[in-house]
């Protein structure tokens, strides 16, 4: 790890990455890619030591209340985090101003902020992404050796329904020959049902390659499946979006089981879901869709 002291925090579009690089060793992971121009070693974390005092220099200023948005590039629950805590720093202060949050991981240790979520969401709106990919545990460990397994991130799931907090799972990827069957989406599905989420974000049952997170990729298929790495360049050459052979009819198993128990699926929507900032002062939102 090193230590940086960032000129801003917030985009655009408020959303902030309190840490660059990663440590969880997913081997599909898209931020490995060079377009993003990382300056150092991706395992290397860079810490936004000041990220706290920037953050809340940035709310004191703004006008408008609104979502701010964290963990999308680089996971806010490392393992650095136990002990720096800059993620709870930063929530803390999205709750003492009444800003609203969003916030994705693959980390159980989200729950240690249990608190913190709650506040924030009996005020405004907090809501919690999850990635799922397998619901193999064994596989689970291959694809993404160093983050909480499937099942502990289904628990934080349900810890979090039951404390009326929002959730979106990200099902993303579906490898092609090794995680895209029916079963598989099936067993995901139905713990998404069971965890009440409120919606799912899926664009294609495949993954996306390019320079950068290609390389490692292919280096890692060759380690844990060997031969899988030609079938991809055989398949697929140089594709920068790599769909399943079986695209088409998860598809429709995933947006048939969504529309069934109103589960929101349209990318557009969930995305316009999680920026919407609203006031729950004084009304606690509704979860009539549970």
């Amino acid at each position: 790890m090193h230590k940086v002291m960032a000129k801003g925090i917030l985009s655009a579009t408020n959303g902030m990455n309190l840490y660059r690089g990663c440590t969880h060793g997913c081997i599909y992971c898209d931020s490995r890619s060079a377009c993003y121009q990382m300056t150092h070693d991706f395992e290397d974390i860079e810490i936004k030591i000041n990220a706290p005092e920037l953050l809340e220099q940035a709310l004191m200023r703004k006008r408008n209340k609104c979502m701010i948005t964290t963990g999308f590039m680089s996971d806010s629950y490392n393992p650095l985090e136990e002990k720096l805590e800059i993620t709870r720093k930063c929530l803390s202060l999205i709750d003492k101003y009444e800003f609203g949050v969003a916030i994705q991981t693959k980390s159980s240790r989200i729950l240690r902020d249990l608190d913190l979520l709650c506040s924030i969401n009996k005020k405004t709106k907090c809501v919690v992404a999850i990635t799922l990919t397998t619901f193999d545990d064994d596989l689970c460990k291959i694809l993404e050796p160093n983050v909480s397994t499937t099942k502990e991130r289904i628990e934080v799931l349900k810890v979090l329904r039951d404390h009326h907090i929002p959730t979106v799972v990200w099902l993303s990827p579906i490898l092609p020959f090794i995680n895209d069957t029916k079963e598989n989406l099936s067993a995901l599905l139905d713990a998404c049902i069971e965890a009440k989420v409120y919606g799912i974000i899926c664009f294609n049952m495949g993954l996306t390659l390019r320079e950068g997170n290609r390389e490692y990729f292919y280096q890692k298929l060759d380690e844990y499946f060997p031969g899988m790495k030609e079938r991809y360049i055989k398949t697929f050459g140089n594709a920068y979006q790599v769909n399943s052979p079986h695209n088409e009819a998860l598809m429709k198993q995933f947006r048939d089981t969504c529309k069934a128990n109103h589960i929101l699926y349209h990318p557009d929507d969930i995305f316009a879901y999680l920026h919407e900032y609203h006031c729950n002062s004084y009304e606690q939102i509704s979860f009539d869709f549970f």
